[in-house]
């Protein structure tokens, strides 16, 4: 994948993510300053390589479990929204227990994401945001809809024998040991906790993701928790 490729996948990405509707050539040739003939030349080499492809015919692309992939691994840095800092760590900190604590970070999540948001210690799973999740366009079908809750059904097993390390972990769509048909992107954070030393914080919603900012905030949530509960 050439510079130029790799800017206009993250393109791709990216318009996709705030309309989730496909993106065709028009809608980047003034962001790049070129012919649609040759954003849609670049396009169908992005498609050859398996980073985009066509949903239906005569549409735009949308980005593939590849792409996406390739543009988080190209994320130096996880940018979140600011804004959110502030209101998110008073309901942190000022829960005053512990159970609490992560179920006012679990809401936050999901909140300010539109995603699910989820979080473990122990045995104990938090939810919050499962009817915003199944409002994303990319859920509304029952095998979607089933393959999440096999996600789920799973979860705590799964994060028990993977132990995601670091601050911060993605797993887009088939990425995922279950409910690979799903087209889910699981983004957790694991934190240190006196309480479980298997404690995690994170959300699941669809690959089409703001991955830069959604990721800063699960990390951000994950220190929030750690100084809460340490």
């Amino acid at each position: 994948m050439t510079p130029r490729q790799q800017q206009i996948l993250h393109a791709i990405v990216e318009l996709y993510a705030g309309t989730a509707e496909p993106v065709g050539s028009l809608a980047l040739c003034k962001q790049f300053e070129t012919s649609s003939a040759t954003i849609r030349s670049e396009m169908a080499e992005l498609e050859r390589l398996g980073y985009i492809m066509q949903p239906h015919i005569s549409a735009g692309r949308i980005p593939t479990d590849k792409g996406y992939r390739a543009y988080v691994n190209a994320i130096d840095e996880p940018r979140h929204d600011k804004r959110h800092e502030q209101a998110m760590a008073r309901r942190v900190h000022s829960a005053g227990e512990v159970e609490r604590a992560i179920k006012n970070a679990v809401e936050s999540l999901a909140h300010v994401t539109a995603n699910l948001g989820l979080g473990t210690l122990g045995s104990n799973l938090y939810m919050s945001g499962m009817a915003s999740l199944f409002l994303q366009p990319e859920f509304r079908a029952a095998d979607s809809a089933y393959e999440i809750a096999r996600l789920l059904d799973s979860l705590e097993e799964w994060l028990a024998e993977a132990a995601p390390g670091g601050p911060i972990s993605c797993y887009i769509g088939r990425e995922n040991p279950v409910g690979r048909a799903s087209g889910a992107t699981l983004i957790i954070s694991r934190f240190e906790s006196p309480y479980s030393n298997r404690s995690y914080i994170g959300v699941l919603g669809p690959t089409r993701q703001n991955y830069a900012n959604v990721m800063g905030l699960v990390q951000y949530t994950g220190q929030l928790l750690e100084e809460a509960l340490n």
